[in-house]
């Protein structure tokens, strides 16, 4: 009798198909199937979008700052110019090379950090048109600065120390060239005038911005910001290209309807052309001169800069929803883990797939996914719906920019926002993962979030900016649209908008945060049973 031993088949065990793409596609289908998840999102819309309508019929104009602020520039922005200049024609290619003391404080009796004295070519005396300066500061050395945005560092330099400054001019191109001996010259760099010029005034300039401060104390605001007037010496003058015989002006540039332009013809030699203290009141804004032989001493306030920014941001305002739509979408992160955990089927998520750290961040990528699509719609519609509002209620050019939705802020702003949402989701999710309860979580992420946006509008105006700067609340700075310059000195309420750092480094700094807790959630999934 033949025994037949039967094979053996090597035993199968089902596991779960917990491929990435599998577990993506479940993920998602939780979240699309789930009806009071959808009614969350969609909240989170429409809270955004009225929030953001009532913030925009709110608000009203406020200028910051104080000089010229309606003045533009060649291309339409909000600029400061007025200054006092004393020049000549130059009519062609030529140069002027002073040597520059100062500029030192006359009221106040220290000079603000950004006051200017030096050389300057423009394109003409008025207000607004192109020009190229090279100047000694107090607080931040030699600078080349033109076309009102543009400035280049030159150096250190003391304003009590004599520093040798040279303009050179060859068709619209004007090069910049300081010197510490008058011998040996360093080049600061190169501008083109916006246009093609003949005859172009050149000569020597002191200008002096507000002196500005600010402090909160009990939830009050105190502003202080009051005209300053400075003084430089400039002697050593030369100006080659132009006629030798040609008498020096002074023009209060910016002023002429304050009825404080410099007489024509006026020379430093004439009656009105005094320096406070010499028989002369100290006339406000109007520039000061004197001559003696070839020194010239020069006294004047205002500036020749880009405009304070005026407030409010007009992007950030048209999307102040988000900062009360966030807690409905930290609250749909916290459900989408909360909520399983709560009945049980978070085991059955794990049978179905045992890499329990691929699954939360799984559910990572959809919901931030789900998230920034959400958001980006919001902020697009929040921006065409509040702009044609900010706008009648008379947030207009030249003392507020024209935004459109294809500007490069505008779409920083935009985008940031949707990345913003999905940052704060995947945020609150890594907490409901840590914390799987539900409201535990969610007062979290208040706690966290919107707490510090409350705080900042109340607290000293140092402890606000920390929190601006070190709280996940950074983000927020995604959605500031107004340019910043560094040369010139602002006034700027947290809870205006203004953030101390830059919008990428404040959107980083959010994206760490939820970076970091869902990691840790993801190290504490793995760690302990469900």
């Amino acid at each position: 009798m033949t025994t037949v031993t039967p094979t053996r088949r090597p035993s199968t065990v089902v596991v779960g198909r917990d491929g990435f793409p599998q577990l993506l596609r479940a993920e998602w289908t939780k979240l699309r199937t789930v009806r009071r998840w959808g009614f969350t999102l969609l909240a989170a819309v429409l809270v955004t979008l009225l929030i953001s309508l009532f913030s925009a019929s709110s608000s009203g104009v406020e200028i910051a700052g104080g000089g010229s602020s309606a003045a533009t520039g060649p291309d339409g922005q909000s600029i400061r110019d007025d200054f006092t200049f004393v020049h000549r024609t130059l009519p062609a290619d030529g140069s002027i090379t002073a040597r520059v003391t100062g500029p030192t404080g006359v009221r106040p009796d220290r000079a603000p950090e950004w006051a200017k004295a030096g050389v300057i070519v423009k394109q003409n005396t008025q207000s607004g048109s192109d020009y190229a300066a090279l100047m000694v500061t107090p607080g931040h050395g030699v600078r080349f600065q033109s076309d009102f945005t543009h400035d280049v560092a030159g150096g250190a330099a003391s304003a009590s120390t004599p520093h040798w400054l040279r303009l050179t001019r060859k068709g619209a191109t004007i090069t910049a060239y300081a010197s510490a001996d008058g011998r040996g010259w360093k080049k600061i760099g190169t501008t083109e005038l916006a246009e093609q010029a003949g005859s172009v005034p050149v000569g020597l300039f002191v200008a002096s911005p507000n002196v500005q401060s600010m402090e909160r104390k009990f939830g009050n605001v105190s502003v202080n910001d009051g005209p300053s007037r400075s003084t430089a010496r400039f002697d050593e003058v030369t100006v080659k290209g132009s006629d030798s015989g040609a008498d020096w002006q002074r023009t209060d540039v910016g002023r002429e309807a304050e009825g404080e332009q410099g007489k024509p013809g006026q020379s430093a030699g004439e009656p009105g052309a005094g320096k406070p203290g010499a028989g002369q009141p100290d006339n406000g804004g109007q520039g000061q001169l004197t001559r003696s032989g070839g020194t010239f001493t020069l006294t004047g306030s205002g500036d020749i800069a880009p405009g304070t920014p005026v407030q409010p941001d007009l992007v950030a305002t048209s999307l102040n929803g988000t900062q009360l739509g966030l807690v409905l979408i930290a609250a749909l992160g916290v459900l989408f883990i909360t909520a399983e955990y709560r009945r049980g089927m978070i085991r059955t998520t794990f049978l179905a797939s045992p890499r329990r750290g691929r699954v939360l961040v799984a559910k990572a990528v959809v919901i931030s996914a789900v998230t920034f699509a959400t958001g980006l719609v919001t902020a697009i519609a929040s921006f065409l719906l509040t702009m044609p509002v900010l706008r009648d209620n008379g947030h207009k050019p030249p003392l507020f920019p024209e935004f459109s939705l294809t500007d490069g802020p505008v779409l920083r702003a935009l985008f940031g926002t949707a990345a913003l949402l999905a940052l704060i989701a995947v945020l609150a999710l890594g907490l409901g993962a840590l914390m799987r309860n539900t409201a535990a979580a969610i007062t979290t992420v208040v706690v966290v979030i919107v707490l510090p946006l409350i705080l900042v509008s109340v607290l000293p105006l140092g402890l606000s900016q920390w929190l601006q700067r070190l709280t996940p609340v950074a983000g927020f700075a995604v959605q500031e649209s107004t340019p910043r310059h560094h040369q010139v000195a602002s006034l700027c309420l947290p809870e205006d908008g203004c953030y101390p750092q830059g919008a990428w480094t404040g959107l980083a700094t959010l994206a760490a945060y939820a970076v970091v807790v869902l990691g840790i959630a993801v190290w504490r999934i793995r760690k302990k049973d469900a």
